[in-house]
């Protein structure tokens, strides 16, 4: 009699993410944990083409918060992919209804850096310099620095804004740090910029694991790649602009960090122009991060914030 060894089916697993060079790396950055927990599970990842980047000659400002995500959410509402893995900065603050993040993977370095051939800091940029960003939220910071900066669009994904920067025709270009590390290119930075002076984006640099909220299995496995000190600052950071009136479309900024059981949180609200710009620091608990998000937004609404977000 011949005896047949049992073999148990592996358990696919589909993860769906933008397809760009720097989204595919991101999107194996989050997977690394999850496959250490579960070795039974085969990941298959599916590039999804999104609205912002199939529509590369619109303007950022022409477009809301959520035009890299809503076809992945689209794909993971359907059935089509089991797991979404977004840039958290690209997040509205409201989810889709069936849909959760479940997970923030590590965060990578948070802060905001210029690239440029000549290697300069921010301080070091000659008169009237030509810095590339498509960023309102960094535009109003950086008038405030340097009101004498010509700041230019850019478009593009990180590989092609670093080679603009490279160019004839800025002398700069402002990137996020954490795309420029990802893919291995940190010996093309020029300066890193404090958040003191410009504030980083919500959920800059951290990645967020976006999973259907009725699959208890997949949930078990997208969990995995949570990181509680990240996870922290991003809720907190998030409910911050949340509170604010998270549609906005007015420069606002947050970051938090995390450390010793407080949180540390930096915010700001600023006018388009730089010419008035509101922050607000606190150190909170961080035993309920969507509060301590909440109270800084009351603190940025105390200093006036609400006259600039209505137009005043």
């Amino acid at each position: 009699m011949t005896i047949t060894a049992k073999t148990t089916a592996r358990k696919r697993v589909v993860v769906g993410s933008r397809s760009s060079p720097l989204s595919r790396a991101q999107t194996e950055e989050a997977l690394r944990p999850m496959r250490s927990a579960r070795p039974d599970a085969d990941f298959a990842l599916v590039p999804i083409s999104t609205r912002g980047d199939r529509n590369k000659a619109a303007p950022l400002l022409s477009m809301e918060r959520g035009m890299f995500v809503k076809d992945i959410e689209a794909a993971l509402l359907n059935g089509d992919i089991d797991i979404a893995v977004h840039s958290a900065k690209d997040l509205p603050t409201a989810m889709p209804p069936g849909l959760a993040i479940v997970a923030y993977a590590e965060r990578e370095d948070p802060r905001d850096v210029l690239v440029g051939k000549r290697g300069l800091g921010l301080g070091d940029l000659p008169h009237g310099a030509r810095v590339g960003t498509s960023s309102p939220r960094r535009a109003a910071q950086l008038k405030a620095k340097r009101p004498d900066l010509a700041l230019l669009p850019v478009r593009g994904n990180v590989g092609t804004r670093i080679r603009k920067a490279l160019s004839d025709e800025y002398d700069v270009v402002v990137l996020a740090a954490a795309g420029v590390i990802r893919l291995g290119r940190q010996s093309e930075i020029s300066a890193f910029i404090p958040p003191e002076v410009c504030v980083p984006d919500v959920g800059q640099g951290a990645l967020a694991v976006q999973i259907r909220v009725d699959d208890a299995d997949i949930a078990d496995i997208a969990r995995a790649a949570d990181h509680h000190p990240t996870s922290a600052a991003i809720r907190a950071e998030r409910a911050v602009v949340d509170a604010l009136g998270g549609g906005c479309t007015l420069p606002t900024a947050a970051y938090a960090r995390l450390r010793g059981g407080a949180l540390h949180i930096i915010a700001m609200v600023a006018r388009p122009d730089g010419s008035e710009i509101i922050r607000a620091s606190e150190t909170l608990s961080a035993d309920d991060p969507e509060a301590a998000g909440r109270a800084v937004a009351d603190a940025l609404t105390r200093k006036g914030a609400a006259r600039i977000l209505a137009g005043e």
